[in-house]
């Protein structure tokens, strides 16, 4: 069964906030390259990728975060994730982007929040990439 990819914005606390579902793969990135394109072509330059709803990463979208990552931090912007901890959400879908970049050891990379809210807040604090281990309680930085 083919999900669909979706990319929908927002905007939270002064964040663009691109919400990502469905799967990230070879055929779907490419568009989530251009909306992050997009978004710094405007002067956007505090971005929050909320994953929360992907249900699939393949290598493609583990380029793209990196691509972002790097993007950001060249026009000293700001990225945060949006990766739910295994047991967070209902559905087990919900932890694969947060286990596989934590398998690929890119985890450690990006500032990762549990929620909109959290990321928006710019008093706190990105959950550390101990947060990926099975059965690991989430944790503070």
């Amino acid at each position: 069964m083919m999900v669909a990819f979706k990319v929908t914005d927002g905007e939270r606390g002064g964040w663009t906030v691109l919400q990502v579902s469905g799967e990230m793969d070879l055929v779907t990135s490419p568009e989530l390259r251009q909306r992050v394109h997009d978004a710094v072509a405007e002067g956007i330059h505090r971005v929050v990728l909320d994953l929360s709803e992907v249900v699939f990463c393949d290598s493609s979208g583990v380029g793209v975060l990196i691509a972002t990552r790097r993007l950001m931090r060249s026009c000293q912007g700001h990225l945060r994730l949006i990766l739910p901890a295994q047991g967070d959400a209902e559905s087990a879908h919900a932890h694969h982007v947060n286990r596989v970049l934590g398998a690929l050891g890119v985890r450690r990379l990006f500032d990762v929040y549990a929620d909109v809210t959290t990321a928006a807040d710019e008093t706190a604090e990105p959950l550390q990439a101990a947060f990926t281990r099975v059965g690991a309680a989430p944790t503070r930085a």
